[in-house]
């Protein structure tokens, strides 16, 4: 399995940055991880770089009105996904306006962090920590309790 997080727009912030790295790092033990930041662009634009970065890929889309799951259903979310097709999952993060709706229609699950509204870049950070998190709970190790 690989994980890809795509996502709209650059995280300069260092301090944030560096939160995303590490847990980069961090998921990266366990699997391949890729970070694709896109360009902020028209919706038109993004929904094909959205395509393009994600084709093959089984891709889940971050929505506020998306499934809500709790730690241990993402974790059986991500497995679920990544033993579909070419074995590679794409999470998708809009930006400051979302997932253009075509986007969001074609991803294949559609989830939920949470009903609280996050900017783009903190989703990201929450994200990647949750998939570290998954990692744990799917091999049992005691970073999940």
């Amino acid at each position: 399995m690989r994980i890809v997080v795509v996502a709209v727009g650059r995280v300069k912030d260092k301090p944030l940055r560096a939160a995303l790295d590490d847990y980069f790092g961090r998921v990266r033990r366990y699997m391949p991880c890729d970070e694709i930041e896109l360009e902020d662009a028209p919706p038109a634009r993004l929904i094909e770089l959205f395509a393009k970065k994600t084709d093959g890929s089984t891709t889940i889309a971050l929505e506020v009105l998306g499934r809500a799951l709790d730690s241990p259903s993402f974790a059986r979310t991500i497995e679920r996904a990544g033993s579909r097709g070419k074995g590679v999952v794409s999470f998708l993060i809009g930006g400051a306006d979302g997932i253009p709706p075509e986007t969001s229609r074609a991803a294949h699950d559609r989830i939920s962090l949470s009903t609280l509204t996050f900017p783009h870049r903190l989703a990201r950070l929450v994200l990647v920590e949750q998939i570290y998190r998954a990692m744990t709970i799917l091999r049992g190790e005691p970073y999940a309790h």
